[in-house]
């Protein structure tokens, strides 16, 4: 019986440990034989542990008190009952931002799960992971040209775009395909002669696939996030945000132009 190629899917499936015995033993074959494919499960593995560590104490945090629907409820019994309905719409709002969107304001404790918001998480955790590495901070380098358009293209789609940055002093280093929580990404970095180092993270949406830049901040670390036609852009680093916020609409003309 001839066994079915390795996939990305599968490399995926082997990270998250949800393939099945037979297919996992599969994958694991393939990684003795392909040292290359290994190092990048490891950065995968890597990238998802610290995801996972940096939002789990948060996720665990209780609903704040005054967003708790039996609050909201007791709160509004007195009313005659025709203020029922728009408080069971309001109600019904709260669900619904804190299942697909997490809380977008100062103030409210739960981090964003899905979105854009979450987008920029994952390019914050990317750059954290990556940028700092002087070694091997990207596995394929802009010199492979073809080979990195490849990746982006069997990734993301044949609409991928590799972002110029020149003209904001930025070169490109190369790229590598990530583990996020909700797939892979193709991740791609930037540097300057002053060793400032930018982290571009793209993703195919299943939320906000059309979604206006938007802003985020980590630490030091400040980005500007969007959504075009189904996929994520995030551009990270540690610059201004004010400065940061002109290589992002460089980038968003770019992708925009291209598709």
């Amino acid at each position: 019986m001839t066994r079915k190629p390795i996939t990305e899917d599968d490399l995926q499936g082997y990270v998250d440990d949800v393939l099945d015995a037979e297919r996992h033993r599969e994958v694991s074959d393939y990684l003795q034989g392909n040292p290359e494919a290994a190092a990048r499960l490891s950065s995968y593995a890597s990238q998802v542990a610290a995801l996972r560590s940096a939002m789990d104490p948060v996720m665990q945090e209780p609903v704040p008190s005054r967003l708790n629907l039996a609050h909201i409820a007791a709160a509004r019994r007195p009313r005659a009952r025709a203020g029922f309905a728009p408080m069971a719409a309001a109600a019904m709002a709260l669900l619904a931002v804190g299942a697909t969107g997490g809380w977008l304001v100062k103030g409210m404790t739960a981090p964003a799960t899905e979105g854009v918001a979450m987008l920029a998480q994952e390019a914050s955790a990317s750059y954290g992971t990556f940028a700092s590495d002087k070694v091997r901070p990207v596995e394929v380098r802009a010199s492979e040209s073809d080979t990195l358009k490849q990746l982006a293209s069997s990734t993301l789609g044949a609409s991928a775009v590799i972002p110029d940055l020149s003209k904001a002093g930025y070169r490109l280093m190369g790229g590598r395909v990530v583990s996020t929580l909700h797939g892979p990404g193709v991740m791609l970095m930037y540097d300057n002669d002053h060793g400032s180092r930018l982290v571009m993270l793209s993703r195919k949406m299943l939320v906000d696939q059309n979604r206006p830049m938007i802003e985020s901040s980590s630490g030091a670390v400040n980005g500007w996030s969007w959504a075009n036609d189904g996929l994520g852009y995030s551009l990270v680093g540690s610059l201004p945000s004010n400065e940061l916020h002109s290589f992002a609409d460089d980038v968003r003309s770019q992708v925009t132009t291209a598709l």
